[in-house]
């Protein structure tokens, strides 16, 4: 396989802008009529979603804290085909975990030195002129291994505070590939998860050209073009196997955080996917052997969701027979009831005795590490799962049996076990990998 070349899109810190350069510079690259395949480093649902409406083909995550070198190996090949490779950070470059995952700590660093990806370094300027040199110049030693295209100064305010803050960049001997005037029109909606979904912008497709725009007036294409490498393409292996033959998936905008490598990995290895939407009051397919409801915002849906009595039943008559298994927002729909942000309890699907709440925010975040008491779908009891927690919701109560014993990065034990009863399984987590036995 041969590894297109690449850039790594990162920052010092969330909230710099490097989500609208990534999202300018996948329509601005696909535009001059390269075929870019996106990435995005780190256990993000929502990021890759704008990747695909931006280049045209599926985003992937790249994570070294839950993935082995063949998962690493199987996402990297999704480059196949491709003229360059442009990933997108979490968080700051340096940014993990304290403890070691499968592969590394989950940092974009380590994402962009494995794929031999050079690092752009979005850098929020306001405030400050030649002293963003100091921080830059801090991001390349940090790490002297690690390859460093240059910076992208975004938020200018001036002429004369550009030529200041290039200055410094120009003393300190870093490559300046672009400045971007500060705009408050460029900033995309977000709410409490971060960014809104793709599906909901009210116009994506003219945010996205707006950004390549912009992009193309600001920033030197050319010199970011030339400015990206590759390393020695990994080893390709297949994509996680799926959990059943015809899989019935909720697919809306209350549930759609699924990783694109696990369904990508899923239809490569024979699987049907069925999606159906349960804000359409639509039941699963009477013929699906699993049905599996992601995460998302059925919070935000909960009065629709109540009231969705096709969807409920349908879910229930499956159930009886069949397993069903739920992830996050799809976990609290699959439970006895929801409370949302006024105090107001909906019902829903009463498959598990689960009432969650969002009365009193409690803020669920990090990387969870599952060692299975009882089966769920596609994993054994004992096997051990990798995958991501972030939610505001609280349990007020969980009367089933647990499914897992749940730990943070660090090891510690995490009171979110799941639940399961019957065919039916819950997690808090989004599953991004089983461990190899």
């Amino acid at each position: 396989m041969i590894n297109p070349p690449g850039l790594m899109i990162s920052a010092p810190a969330s909230g710099t802008g490097k989500t609208t350069v990534m999202l300018g510079l996948l329509r601005a690259l696909r535009d001059d009529g390269l075929t870019v395949q996106p990435f995005k480093s780190g256990p993000d649902y929502i990021d890759p979603a704008f990747h695909l409406a931006a280049a045209g083909r599926p985003s992937f995550n790249f994570d070294s804290w839950a993935m082995d070198p063949q998962l690493l190996g199987g996402i990297a090949a999704k480059a196949e085909g491709a003229d360059i490779c442009v990933g997108e950070g979490s968080m700051g470059l340096f940014d993990g975990v304290a403890t070691r995952g499968q592969t590394g700590f989950g940092t974009s660093a380590e994402t962009a030195l494995k794929m031999g990806w050079p690092v752009v370094l979005v850098i929020d300027v306001g405030g400050q002129a030649q002293s963003a040199a100091a921080t830059a110049l801090g991001f390349k030693m940090y790490n002297p291994d690690l390859p460093f295209a240059g910076v992208i100064l975004n938020r200018v305010a001036s002429p004369r505070h550009e030529r200041l803050t290039r200055a410094g960049m120009d003393k300190a001997g870093l490559k300046v590939l672009g400045s971007l005037p500060r705009r408050g029109d460029l900033k995309l909606p977000e709410r409490h998860l971060g960014l809104i979904q793709a599906v909901e912008h009210p116009d994506l497709e003219a945010a996205i050209a707006g950004y390549a725009d912009f992009l193309r007036e600001n920033v030197d294409l050319d010199a970011i073009r030339a400015a990206a490498r590759s390393g020695p393409a990994m080893e390709a292996h297949p994509l996680p196997a799926p959990p059943a033959q015809r899989i019935a998936l909720a697919r809306d905008a209350a549930f759609s955080f699924t990783y694109p490598h696990l369904l990508d990995g899923w239809r490569a290895q024979g699987a049907e996917i069925l999606p159906f939407s349960p804000l359409a009051d639509e039941a699963p397919d009477t013929g699906a052997d699993l049905v599996w409801l992601p995460g998302g915002y059925p919070e935000l849906h909960a009065g629709t969701l109540a009231a969705a009595a096709t969807f409920k039943a349908g879910l229930r008559k499956h159930a009886e027979t069949k397993p069903v298994h739920g992830e996050c927002g799809g976990y609290m729909a699959l439970g006895a009831g929801l409370v949302d942000k006024d105090g107001v309890q909906h019902e829903m699907a009463g498959l598990l005795g689960l009432v969650t709440s969002y009365a009193k925010r409690k803020f669920n975040l990090g990387y969870r590490r599952a060692v299975l008491d009882g089966p769920m779908p596609g994993f054994a009891a004992g096997a051990a799962l990798r995958g991501h927690e972030f939610h505001y919701s609280s349990i007020v109560e969980q009367p089933d049996t647990g499914l897992a014993q749940v730990f943070d990065a660090d090891g510690n034990p995490v009171a979110q076990t799941g639940s399961r009863r019957g065919h039916v399984t819950g997690t808090f987590f989004h599953l991004i990998t089983g461990e190899a036995s």
